[in-house]
């Protein structure tokens, strides 16, 4: 009798003890799956939010460099005594006009276009200190619902005219 015992394998000497044990592993292994599936939805949903910010601050340089454009094209209402292009801080839609007042509208409307928020701003100053004429363009947006966002994000570009 005891040969017998020492040639079985051990798997075969108690069967009853391993059921279940498959079960209890499949469960654990769903629940690590189902917290790695969390995280990495959280994940995606911080991308996704970082990312309409970033696009939203890209779209505030491109929409400086635009007016100032539009600006150097129509460079005899830019400079001079009119300064046809200074802009105070608005966030309404000014009426169209000449050159100038048409090229502030459509800039003020592509700033609401390209933002999310329709409480974005731009401001224009310019002035001429000693010889060289300076332009200040400033455009203004809610960007709170990024990663530490502000809600009164600024880009300010200034340069010669």
């Amino acid at each position: 009798m005891n040969t017998i015992t020492r040639n079985r394998r051990p798997h075969d000497l108690a069967p009853h003890r391993i059921r279940g044990v498959g079960l209890i592993e499949v469960l654990v292994a769903v629940a690590i799956l189902a917290f790695g599936l969390l995280g990495i939805a959280a994940l995606q949903a911080t991308a996704l939010r970082n990312s309409q910010s970033s696009y939203e601050r890209s779209q505030a340089v491109s929409l400086t460099y635009s007016i100032l454009d539009r600006m150097r094209a129509n460079r005899s209402a830019a400079i001079g005594p009119s300064y046809a292009y200074n802009l105070a801080k608005t966030c309404d839609v000014p009426a169209g006009g000449g050159q100038a007042a048409n090229d502030l509208r459509d800039w003020i409307t592509d700033i609401h276009k390209s933002m999310v928020d329709e409480k974005s701003c731009g401001t224009i100053t310019c002035n001429q200190p000693g010889t060289t004429f300076q332009c200040t363009i400033t455009v203004e947006w809610d960007d709170s619902r990024g990663t530490k966002g502000d809600s009164a994000q600024k880009l300010t570009t200034s340069t010669a005219i």
